[in-house]
């Protein structure tokens, strides 16, 4: 593929081919970030965008849905191993957008990770199937013959998602990931300065033929009335500005799903314990600096107010100064030693300066770093405010490497002046009193969308205040948007819609994969162990004789095991128990006895018992009575990397009165044949 060094324009990909618009006229052009160079121009003039909807809706869908949660996880992680192999192609042309190898690294191997993380999310997490059960059974019936249950299923639309220019790849790869595991067709529109590094990657997913047919599609520029042609089961998730979110937001009809993450005047806090010379002040200082100039400082969960006790500000001003003396060279990013780039360009540098002017203008002062510099290059700058509660220090982002110190007296007010920025993606405290961390992150956790406790327990592990993972929320209350991205499966069910779902444990059992008691079981035949996983079905059962519990029995247990617990042991003591009737059986008796009335002993198709989940003692066991287990194949994940898979069986250990004893699900390992 290689580096674009002329303008050419750049291609969009739409209902399975690239297209590229026939006038070029009002094209814009996108240049170097560092050199001014030309890199390609950009337009969509006569772009058929209700033809790209309607491809997604009736391709695309039909590609995703027919593959399973774990098949489309399997695709996710090759479409990772697709771009691996050929980053170095997209680390040449991130270096034209401003970004140093760093950079580059936290935007193309940072969305490269978020493909492999929900990949390996999605096989653990989720079943092999086309349907999740979210929560458990809700008896509606005194028989159990009418259940309730909650039940997720994909959207049947497209997800449009709007990215900003500061992650090209990362920024749209958080958002498609997701939306693909859920088996909703994705179209992506890049911000145009950083456009072309967005259509490389797709073209490279494009290229290795992995993409089901209409499941990603690329529009590389303006995308006139797409709203106009959304509606109920679409969704947008937009990236950038809260004015330009509000406006997209008022386009969107009833029905689509729009959900923001914006601009926000994000803090991180010096506790009063973390005075020079600690740990945690060192931390703090090397956290700021780095959240000042990774990406030139062009991150939404970049630092923008640094709160520090007003005993502590001279000091941290002085460390700041020295770190970026010490650590920061400006320029461009493909020359050797460089540490930080221009932004993304000659009006991102504008807009940012205009903002510093206007910090300067409401009483804040230039401490470190100036307004001056060339082209797109612009110092690292951090502003000192006197009056905390100037307004402007918690309204006014300059969106590049500009942070506002501000003093407070108390952590109550601390946490005051972190409420002022109206919601933030991210918080972060440096502490290592942990008194402090829990005042302030109970306080300010109505007002972030994430909060990080650093001291010096967690500094070098820690992934730092403006990294977003693929497993924890991305997003935040009032000026940040109010969205959520990412978060591990809650992002894939944000494009699914949440259903209750009322019928009889045999219409349940169907629609979810999932035996559900009072479903067909079938106890008769051969042992469902003898049963390889092609050959078992849900319902199967193990019904199993009876076996009666003697004293002899707890006792020897007891001794065997060291659980001499008086319950087991001592019958006064027992009885006098609101719980037991006298001595009773230990519940791992039952649980070990239930296993040898079920198992089939001989080698087969079962691999390995790999635990159990939702053990419950019921009813105790007295000596005399009797216990026996129903064992029935409850759900089957075949693995598709592995010639095994997953069977969940529910058992139920009942007395001789027929009462419950002990229910549970047991876990097992079986061949696919």
């Amino acid at each position: 593929m290689g580096e674009r060094l002329v303008t050419e324009i750049l291609p969009s990909y739409l209902q399975g081919a690239w297209w590229s618009p026939a006038d070029t006229t009002d094209a814009s052009e996108v240049r170097d970030a560092s050199t001014g160079d030309p890199v390609t121009l950009v337009s969509t003039a006569g772009i058929d965008l209700e033809g790209a909807l309607a491809y997604a809706r009736d391709v695309g869908q039909r590609g995703l849905g027919g593959l399973t949660f774990h098949q489309r996880a399997v695709r996710l992680k090759q479409f990772a191993l697709a771009l691996t192999e050929r980053k170095e192609e997209l680390y040449a042309l991130s270096s034209r957008t401003g970004a140093t190898k760093q950079d580059s690294w936290v935007d193309i191997d940072g969305g490269i990770g978020v493909l492999f993380s929900y990949s390996g999310k999605g096989r653990r997490e989720l079943p092999n199937a086309k349907v999740y059960v979210d929560g458990p059974v809700e008896p509606l019936s005194k028989d159990g013959s009418f259940l309730g249950r909650h039940i997720y299923t994909r959207l049947p639309g497209v997800a449009v998602q709007i990215n900003a220019f500061n992650f090209p790849v990362w920024g749209a790869l958080e958002k498609f990931a997701p939306a693909f595991l859920a088996g909703v067709p994705t179209i992506v529109k890049p911000a145009t300065p950083t456009a072309y590094l967005a259509e490389a990657f797709v073209r490279i997913l494009v290229e290795s033929g992995l993409l089901p047919d209409g499941s990603l599609q690329l529009v590389s520029g303006a995308v006139p009335g797409l709203f106009d042609h959304l509606g109920l089961g679409d969704l947008v998730g937009f990236t950038g500005s809260a004015s330009t979110a509000e406006k997209l937001r008022a386009q969107a009809a009833d029905g689509v799903r729009f959900t923001s993450e914006t601009d926000s005047i994000n803090a991180s806090i010096l506790g009063p314990d973390a005075t020079p010379g600690t740990p945690e002040f060192d931390a703090y200082v090397r956290q700021l600096v780095t959240e000042m100039t990774t990406k030139a400082g062009q991150k939404c969960t970049a630092i923008r107010r640094a709160l520090v006790p007003a005993a502590s500000v001279d000091a941290v001003i002085d460390a700041v100064r020295a770190r970026i003396d010490e650590r920061v060279v400006v320029g461009d990013p493909r020359t050797e030693g460089v540490t930080m780039g221009p932004l993304a360009s000659i009006a991102q540098r504008d807009e940012v300066l205009r903002q510093v002017s206007r910090l300067v203008d409401a009483g804040g002062e230039i401490v470190v770093g100036s307004t001056g510099g060339e082209g797109a290059f612009v110092s690292p700058m951090l502003v000192r405010f006197r009056d905390a509660a100037t307004p402007a220090a918690h309204e006014v982002e300059a969106f590049g490497p500009v942070a506002s110190v501000l003093p407070y007296d108390t952590v109550g007010e601390a946490a005051e002046l972190v409420a002022r920025g109206g919601g933030s993606l991210v918080t972060s405290i440096a502490t290592h009193d942990p008194e402090i961390a829990v005042e302030l992150t109970t306080r300010i956790s109505a007002f972030n969308g994430r909060v990080l406790l650093l001291d010096r327990d967690d500094a070098r592990s820690s992934t730092g205040h403006g990294s977003p993972l693929p497993n924890l929320v991305h997003g935040g209350p009032g000026r940040a948007g109010g969205g959520e991205e990412l978060g591990g499966i809650r992002a894939v069910l944000h494009h699914m819609q949440r259903t209750a779902v009322q019928g009889s444990p045999e219409m349940l059992t169907a629609l979810t994969g999932v035996w559900h008691a009072g479903a067909t079981a079938r106890p008769d035949g051969r042992h469902p162990f003898r049963k390889s996983l092609a050959e078992l079905r849900i319902g199967d059962q193990v019904a199993s004789a009876s076996r009666e519990v003697t004293l002899d029995d707890i006792e020897t247990f007891a001794h065997f095991t060291g659980d001499t617990f008086y319950a087991h042991m001592d019958e006064e003591s027992a009885a006098a128990n609101p719980f037991f009737p006298g001595r009773v059986a230990h519940g791992y008796l039952l649980v070990s006895w239930a296993a040898g009335l079920f198992v089939d002993p001989d080698p087969g198709p079962v691999l390995a018992n790999y635990g159990l989940e939702n053990l419950r003692f019921i009813t105790p066991v007295s000596p005399g009575d009797e216990i026996r287990v129903d064992l029935t194949a409850k759900q089957i994940t075949p693995r598709e990397t592995d010639e095994y898979g997953e069977v969940r069986w529910d058992a139920v250990i009942r007395n001789q009165d027929d009462e419950t004893v002990a229910t549970y699900d047991v876990l097992t390992l079986v061949a696919k044949s």
